[in-house]
C-alpha cells in the first residue's frame, strides 16, 4: 500500500486536506486563549482565558476534542492541540521572576484565536 505522503513529508499534489487535518497555527504564531464559558467540563483554566500566548509546538497527530467527546457531541472530527507559552507577567502582574519566564500548556485549537 503506498504512503499517503511523499517521502520528503510534503503534500501530495492535487490532494486537498480535510477540514482540521492541517494545523491552523504554527510555532511562533501569536495567539490569544479565547474567553469562553462552556457549561460543564472544560480543559482551559480560568486564569488563562483572554491571555496572549505564543505557539511553541503543534501536537501531532490531530486529535478529537475531549470536551465535546465527553458529551457525545464530537462525531469524530479532529483538530490539533498546541503547546503555547503564556508569559508569567501576563498571568500575575506582580510576578518577580525573570521577565522571560512563561507557563506552558497544551490547548485545543477551538480555544485559540490569532492575534
Amino acid at each position: 500500500m503506498p504512503s499517503p505522503t511523499p517521502a520528503h513529508g510534503g503534500r501530495i499534489p492535487g490532494v486537498v486536506p480535510a477540514d482540521g487535518e492541517e494545523p491552523a497555527f504554527a510555532p511562533g504564531d501569536a495567539v490569544r486563549i479565547r474567553t469562553l464559558s462552556p457549561v460543564g467540563h472544560y480543559r482551559v483554566p480560568l486564569y488563562l482565558r483572554g491571555k496572549a500566548a505564543s505557539v511553541e509546538a503543534v501536537i501531532r497527530p490531530a486529535a478529537i476534542d475531549n470536551e465535546e467527546e465527553g458529551y457525545g457531541r464530537n462525531a469524530g472530527s479532529r483538530r490539533h492541540y498546541y503547546r503555547v507559552a503564556v508569559p508569567m507577567t501576563a498571568i500575575w502582574a506582580d510576578y518577580r521572576g525573570n521577565a522571560a519566564d512563561s507557563l506552558r500548556i497544551e490547548v485545543f485549537e477551538t480555544w485559540l484565536e490569532r492575534i
